[in-house]
């Protein structure tokens, strides 16, 4: 049996379900997970390895219309996804507007190169185990079968329908990518997940307790960065700051007496000994970086 390889990219809107539903077919917590919009900014690479194949999964930014340079810089990794994909994965949920999309320039981009590539697409309609009827389901992908046909002039896209929080229908998708995924060498040692360091997944997970313990703009304002990561052989020491944009913030996140950051650590630290397997001591600060989201020379420190 000949090996298989490539480039499986999600792109999608906001919240649809597309780190969910990488996690689900790793069967690793690697991408961050909240109920919020844009907790996702990085574009990561996530390796499902096999003796016969090794598919390279691509988490994306949900797609939106940039307010800030963050969010124009997050636009980007969407726009490398789309040019390098081998199998397209383009993800929507049984909420999404489907008359809306036609707004968003990456939508219309993807749809053109759609229609120009011969790129294998699938179109996974997610969270369908909150859907009320079966008859509901049918008209949904009624209408998304006839804006393929009519936004790409395609008719040789697959539409799957799954529930990523339950697992539910991961198995079939798995099949279906196999079945369009092109011949070649592994990119990566198969006893590698993702490319990412150990650092960056310290930051996202600090990221995601943010964004589960705070509301409004804070977890939007709020970025992570590791000050050092020292591993020994019982334990990794760490110590990282977490950035907002205005000194009010610092004191919400610091909270009285400390609570907040002790919440925020204490959550984290539970999380990442359950990454790393191994003992964890993480050490916490606040700092202000005044509007660091439209600021470049942040952006780029901050490794976006």
């Amino acid at each position: 049996m000949k090996h298989q390889s490539g480039f499986v990219n999600i792109i999608g809107r906001p919240n649809v379900g597309k780190s969910t539903l990488l996690n689900a077919l790793i069967g690793e917590k690697l991408s961050i997970v909240s109920s919020k919009a844009q907790t996702t900014r990085h574009r990561l690479l996530a390796f499902l390895n096999d003796e016969n194949y090794q598919i390279v999964f691509s988490d994306t930014p949900g797609i939106l219309k940039p307010s800030y340079q963050l969010h124009e810089r997050m636009m980007e990794y969407v726009n490398e996804a789309i040019d390098d994909a081998d199998v397209l994965v383009c993800m929507t949920d049984i909420f999404e507007n489907i008359d809306e999309i036609e707004d968003f320039p990456e939508w219309k981009r993807a749809f053109k190169i759609i229609q120009h590539a011969h790129l294998p697409v699938i179109l996974i309609i997610n969270k369908i185990d909150l859907i009320g009827q079966q008859s509901q389901l049918e008209s949904l992908l009624e209408k998304w079968q006839h804006k393929l046909k009519t936004q790409t002039g395609r008719e040789d896209i697959q539409i799957k329908v799954t529930s990523a929080l339950h697992k539910q229908n991961t198995d079939s998708l798995l099949k279906s990518l196999l079945e369009v995924l092109p011949q070649g060498p592994a990119f990566y040692p198969k006893d590698q997940i993702t490319d990412k360091p150990e650092r960056f997944f310290v930051s996202e997970k600090v990221r995601e307790k943010i964004f589960l313990n705070f509301k409004k703009e804070i977890p939007y304002s709020t970025e992570c960065t590791v000050l050092s990561f020292k591993e020994l052989d019982e334990i990794i020491n760490i110590e990282a700051e977490v950035i907002v944009e205005r000194r009010s913030q610092k004191g919400i996140i610091i909270g009285k007496g400390g609570t907040g950051i002790k919440k925020i650590g204490s959550e984290a630290r539970i999380d990442l000994e359950d990454f790393f397997q191994k003992k964890i001591f993480l050490a916490l600060y606040v700092k202000v970086r005044e509007d660091w989201r439209n600021k470049g020379n942040h952006l780029n420190n901050f490794g976006y």
